[in-house]
């Protein structure tokens, strides 16, 4: 049986106490098979003392570069199987049977370079069972959940060098995605009172907003990890590869003159908010644009009666506004909703807007201006500024560190969006592409990729996009996001939050594939051109 080192931290800026830190020190010393080492680093000098005295190797380290300082213990980590737990911020407990458990394991796996379990949550007198999901090679977000200890074997870790310093922030991330480049991942899976650790741990409250929210040079930083990641698995797009013109014939231009812009608002239920979000629309600068409204509730839902107030016969109506059309669905598939809107569409772009949402007035205009400076450009996306409805019905900016909330992805480069998107949740909105691109595309998806339920079709679709045109990019907001209690986003369950990330890890995973495709292809290599 191969024996194994536990690798825990002990940093002074951990907000729980000694008593707590002393709990996960017993929670080893109670371990039935004693046949392992433990190994403390860190600057929390009495939580060092505490360790020495139980016997624990205790190892000096400074935290302002958590490469070096896990790179301090696990050179003190003499096993083969080295547990690396993260309890900087919450205090873990391991059960009693773990050692036994993670050893026996590691032995029935001989290939296994990184095992991660599930665990349980604690949360005060409430005990919560968090199952993990399965590891594929899509799964690349430093968010994702494996919890909060990482089995390795040594001679991997030993093989890669260990940690990288130059990853001051987030060594793990690293040490996760070249496990992951080796395929060679287990994952241990919890029916019943089968977890080999507990987290002291409230459930936090799901914040779609967490990764824009990073200090900049913790984001610069595992975008560097991602990126040579990326190129180590040849899913790397280089500056300005594979872009493609999208080009129109006189006729075509001509065409567009009465209708250069349609805009599609899909809408579930909402009478109370499409009218304003309609009104904003023929508010723009920009008046060759008509407005597109598709409602998936059928002919019965009340949204369809607001509709109609600004088409034709309507008391809303004005015949110098934008026209409004008006498509009824009686399925919530947001990808019918996009398609039969477009596919019916004369003009030459696609504007999104969200029902509960509105758009400035120049937005249109700011868009247009930037598609006119690059034929390559398939798509651009805007910056938007986040705003709460309030009870009155009106509403108000939400400020972050006193200024108005405006996301702006700052994220995506020239040089290395298109890349770094794998990494984060999503791209910006408003988003508008070429009506050509997107039919060159396949259009939106259906609902026909796995998990997916009305969730990340424009995700998917920015990918696709990106790997063959320019992403153009308005940096100014343009865009008013407003928040909600009725919004999708809003206390958002964890069955959920799982379903949406494999919906999107799957689209990762596919989008890594048609990259290693286009790469392969670049290099003269024979390939076979289905991804799946």
């Amino acid at each position: 049986m191969g024996t194994l080192s536990i690798v825990l931290q002990a940093n002074k800026n951990s907000p729980y106490s000694i008593s707590d830190f002393s709990k996960t020190l017993k929670s080893l010393e109670m371990q039935y098979d004693k046949d392992f080492q433990a190994v403390i680093y860190g600057d929390w000098q009495e939580a060092m003392n505490l360790a020495k005295e139980q016997g624990f190797i205790a190892v000096e380290a400074d935290f302002s570069n958590r490469a070096a300082a896990l790179n301090a213990a696990l050179e003190k980590a003499g096993n083969e199987y080295i547990l690396v737990c993260n309890n900087e911020t919450d205090s873990i407990e391991l059960v009693r049977s773990a050692v036994a458990f993670y050893k026996m394991v590691m032995d029935r796996h001989p290939s296994c370079n990184l095992l991660y379990a599930d665990y349980d949550l604690i949360d005060g007198p409430e005990r919560r069972e968090r199952k993990l999901l399965e590891f594929h090679p899509g799964r690349i977000l430093e968010t994702w959940d494996m919890g909060f200890c990482l089995l390795f074997r040594r001679s991997f870790l030993r093989g890669i060098g260990f940690c990288d310093e130059q990853y001051r922030y987030k060594p793990v991330y690293d040490l996760r995605l070249k496990a992951f480049e080796t395929k060679q991942v287990v994952h241990v899976s919890n029916r019943f009172n089968g977890t080999p650790y507990y987290v002291y741990a409230p459930q936090q409250e799901h914040d779609v907003f967490a990764y824009l929210k990073a200090g900049k040079e913790i984001a610069k930083e595992l975008e560097r990890i991602c990126t040579e990641h990326l190129k180590r698995i040849n899913a790397y797009l280089a500056p300005g590869q594979n872009y493609k013109a999208v080009t129109y014939t006189e006729a075509e231009e001509e065409s567009f003159k009465d209708c250069l812009v349609t805009v599609v608002i899909p809408v579930f239920n909402r009478p109370e908010f499409i009218g304003n979000a309609i009104e904003s629309v023929q508010a723009q600068t920009v008046k060759n644009i008509e407005i597109v409204v598709v409602c998936n509730g059928g002919e019965d839902d009340p949204t369809v009666g607001a509709v109609k107030e600004y088409m034709h016969g309507g008391s809303k109506f004005h015949p110098e506004k934008p026209t409004v059309r008006l498509i009824v669905h009686d399925m919530n598939n947001l990808g019918l909703c996009f398609n039969s809107a477009l596919q019916s569409s004369k003009a030459k772009y696609y504007m999104q807007l969200d029902s509960d949402d509105l758009l400035f007035e120049n937005a249109i205009e700011k868009v247009l201006e930037v598609y006119d400076q690059d034929d390559r450009i398939g798509m651009v996306i805007g910056s938007y500024q986040v705003f709460e409805k309030q009870d009155n019905g009106d509403i108000a900016p939400i400020l972050l560190d006193g200024n108005p909330f405006v996301v702006t992805h700052e994220e995506w480069t020239e040089e290395n969006g298109r890349n770094n998107l794998l990494r984060v949740g999503g791209a910006g909105a408003p988003r508008s592409i070429k009506i050509k691109v997107l039919e060159n595309m396949g259009w939106f998806g259906m609902n026909d990729s796995p998990y997916c339920r009305n969730y990340g079709e424009d995700y998917e679709l920015v990918n696709k996009v990106a790997e063959h045109h320019r992403i153009g990019r308005v940096w100014e907001p343009i865009y008013k996001v407003v928040r909600h209690s009725g919004g999708t986003d809003h206390s958002i369950d964890q069955v959920t939050i799982d379903v949406n990330e494999n919906a999107k890890d799957i689209m990762r995973l596919y989008a890594i594939r048609r990259r290693q495709i286009i790469n392969r292809g670049a290099s003269g290599e024979k390939i076979d051109k289905n991804p799946f």
